[in-house]
Parts: structure tokens; C-alpha cells; sequence
């Protein structure tokens, strides 16, 4: 059976099979969740807007204060060699950078002589499949019980991770986050909504994190001149849309048809959100055949 994780891995300027890949117990990724990651979705062996990703993890290194162990073209490649060395067309390269082991536990910075850890992998590229895509998928909505600054793309995640569980032991493929009467996100996607025909997509703050796939969206709208603004979008906007949408690199526009066990719109995914599900494939297949 073919892995879910592809070797060779890498992790700190080398590349070696997954098993023999090891870090200290002491690296505060481990202690703190003092990281940070990203992940990059491949088609056909290319990686799709590359230099954003690596744009946003340099954002979210200098966010909690650490430097980058990697140039731009460093991490180009370590990715072209995580790429070619996987047996999959289509994959996803995960990235994660701790601020590195120090010989004790303390909350306080570790001496600048600690080097950070790098690593690195690739799996498959999982999508969603054309029958899910075609009815769309439950949601239900919690409480945003996460920190402050939910634009970094860092490595603690718990809020999220309970907030995820909870939509699945309710069979629900997300959880959208309301905090103060305002939808932010899912735990693990943007989310956009239609109402009349009108796009709406909450503003960048540090209450939500910048997607990749978020700003592909907003391009796209314009480029077609879809009707768009960008605002906060309360709950009660939320509850009464016409159409919702979880977007992320792996989900890339998938209709929430179910939020909270009631029919969002007629209970089907809609026009809207099926026309920006083919602009994105025409736009990533343009991308991907220009290398």
C-alpha cells in the first residue's frame, strides 16, 4: 500500500526516510506549539502559488518573532525535490519551522545560538469528491474561543482542532467560528457567502487567517465582476445567505448546504458558488500550464 506520508522527508538540511526522522523531546513545537507551518497543494507536480504560501510563512515567522531558517529559494528547493521524489501527481507539501530545542524548559525565548527545526513532507493531494461537491456538506456553528491573533498560520491549533471535532461527532464536515455576533471563519477554511447574488467575504483581520485560496476567490470575483464586498458578516447575515462556501487549499469551493441541522437556501449548492468552482479550475489549470 502506498504511504500517506512520502520518503524521503526533510528535516534540517537533510533528506531521509520518514522512520529515521526524529526531534527532541525538548523543541518547543513539542513544549509550546512555539511554531509555524504551511501547506502547499500540488498539481501535477506543480506547486500552486508557491511564492504566496511562502510569503505567508515568512509573515507568520516574523508574527511570533522568528527568523526564517530558509531563503525563498531554499525552501523552492526543498519542495521540487519533496515533489519529485513522491509518487503522486497531485500532493500536498507540508512546511513546519519550531523555534528549535533548547537543553531546558523555559517560557522565555531560547539563546539565538539555537538553531530553529525545519521540516518538511509530502502526501497526496486530497480533494473532494465530485458526489460530496455535488450536494454539498454540513456545518454547524461554536463559539471563537481562539487567541487574538488568528492570522498566523501557527502550529498550536487546539481551539481549532476541538472546534473541528465537535462538527464531526455532529457529522458535519466544519464549524464556523462566531465570535461577537460575527461569522470569522471555519476551523480549518475561509468562509464566503452569497446573498442576492451578491458575494461577501469577511475582511482580513487579525481575527482570521489570510487563505491562500481566499484571496484566489476575491480575484476571481473581480476579474468576472461577480458583485463583491468585503465586510464583516454577522450571524444573522449568515443564517439568512443564500448560498455558503468553505474554501481552503484541499476544499478549494465547496457549498455548505446544512448549518445547524437547518437547509442553507433551498438546501443545494448554488449557482453562484458552482460558477466560482469552474473559474477556479480554469484559473488553476491555466496557472498550472504556464509552470
Amino acid at each position: 500500500m502506498t504511504p500517506y506520508v512520502a520518503d524521503p522527508v526533510y528535516l534540517n538540511g537533510d533528506f531521509l526516510p520518514l522512520a529515521d526522522a526524529g526531534i527532541s523531546p525538548l523543541d518547543r513545537g513539542f513544549l509550546y506549539g512555539d511554531g509555524v507551518y504551511e501547506v502547499i497543494p500540488v498539481y501535477s507536480r506543480r506547486a500552486f502559488r508557491i511564492d504566496e504560501h511562502l510569503a505567508r510563512l515568512q509573515a507568520t515567522l516574523a508574527g511570533i518573532q522568528m527568523g526564517n531558517p530558509l531563503s525563498t529559494e531554499g525552501w523552492k528547493a526543498v519542495i521540487a525535490k519533496l515533489i519529485a521524489a513522491a509518487p503522486w501527481d497531485d500532493q500536498s507539501i507540508y512546511l513546519q519551522v519550531t523555534r528549535g530545542a533548547d537543553n531546558k524548559r523555559d517560557h522565555a525565548f531560547p539563546p539565538a545560538s539555537v538553531p530553529p527545526t525545519a521540516f518538511a513532507f509530502a502526501s497526496p493531494l486530497v480533494t473532494t469528491p465530485a458526489e460530496v461537491r455535488a450536494r454539498g456538506v454540513a456545518a454547524i456553528t461554536v463559539p471563537d474561543l481562539r487567541w487574538s491573533r488568528c492570522d498566523l498560520k501557527v502550529i498550536s491549533l487546539l481551539a481549532n482542532v476541538l472546534a473541528r471535532q465537535q462538527a464531526v461527532d455532529q457529522g458535519c464536515a466544519e464549524a464556523l467560528l462566531i465570535r461577537d455576533g460575527f461569522m470569522k471563519e471555519g476551523a480549518a477554511s475561509n468562509i464566503f457567502i452569497v446573498k442576492d447574488g451578491l458575494l461577501i467575504a469577511p475582511p482580513k483581520t487579525q481575527l482570521m487567517l489570510p487563505g491562500i485560496t481566499y484571496d484566489v476567490i476575491l480575484e476571481l470575483a473581480q476579474q468576472h465582476q461577480l458583485p463583491l464586498e468585503v465586510r464583516e458578516i454577522s450571524e444573522t447575515e449568515l443564517r439568512a445567505a443564500d448560498e455558503v462556501w468553505m474554501t481552503s487549499s484541499t476544499k478549494e469551493v465547496l457549498a455548505i448546504t446544512t448549518l445547524d441541522g437547518e437547509a442553507v437556501g433551498n438546501g443545494k449548492p448554488g449557482p453562484v458558488g458552482e460558477r466560482m468552482w469552474q473559474w477556479y479550475q480554469d484559473f488553476k489549470n491555466t496557472v498550472m500550464r504556464k509552470g
